[in-house]
């Protein structure tokens, strides 16, 4: 059986998306400096690194994390190779994937950005119309590999529809194909999102 970690490293300085709070980690405690303990302090935003999306992120009243669906979160996954799409996840690039399942993972060529220590703009992201052709197909879950999945239009199209989305995603180790996926958001209460570790097994 292997397992394959897919999530990024929660650590200060990582990337962040523009406007979202930076990560800071310190340690308040030292055994060092006579404590009986190490304990350490973390700042973060809930949409940093690999984490998951609630419908209350986009739409006013929808659910947040601490009720997002288990059944959803774990199970059969098809991580999709997208490499060769440029820019746009739209209807049009999704009919030529392979797509089975209702639960996807979209490898894109955003995987190598997690070298890069600045954000980059020019992300593959998933658009309103790719996002209806997901819907028409009874996708449930939908996951990408950098820190969104799309823009305000895809993120209400199924968010709004009550499909979670996992984004940032490290899948630079993955192949394409067939995984059981477990992923396990915070149980944050109120929250439009939340940090998750996500695994992959096969």
């Amino acid at each position: 059986m292997e397992i394959i970690d897919a999530t990024v490293s929660i650590r200060p300085g990582m990337v962040t998306y523009p406007g979202d709070p930076a990560v800071r980690l310190e340690r308040v405690s030292s055994i060092a400096d006579g404590a009986v303990a190490n304990l350490s302090r973390l700042d973060f935003g809930v949409h940093s690194g690999t984490h998951v999306d609630a419908p209350l992120h986009f739409v006013d009243g929808g659910t947040s994390a601490e009720s997002l669906p288990l059944d959803v979160l774990i199970g059969a996954a098809r991580v999709v190779d997208a490499t060769s799409v440029e820019r746009r996840l739209d209807e049009a690039a999704l009919a030529e994937l392979e797509l089975r399942g209702d639960r996807i993972l979209f490898k894109t060529r955003n995987s190598e950005l997690w070298a890069r220590d600045d954000f980059a703009d020019d992300f593959v992201s998933l658009t309103a119309d790719g996002a209806a052709f997901l819907l028409a197909r009874g996708v449930r879950l939908v996951g990408i590999d950098y820190l969104s999945i799309g823009d305000e239009a895809a993120h209400l199209a199924l968010l709004g529809a009550g499909v979670v989305t996992i984004e940032g995603l490290d899948l630079r180790q993955v192949e394409p194909g067939d995984y059981e996926l477990i992923c396990a958001p915070l149980k944050l209460v109120g929250s439009g999102g939340a940090p998750a570790r996500v695994l992959l097994r096969r």
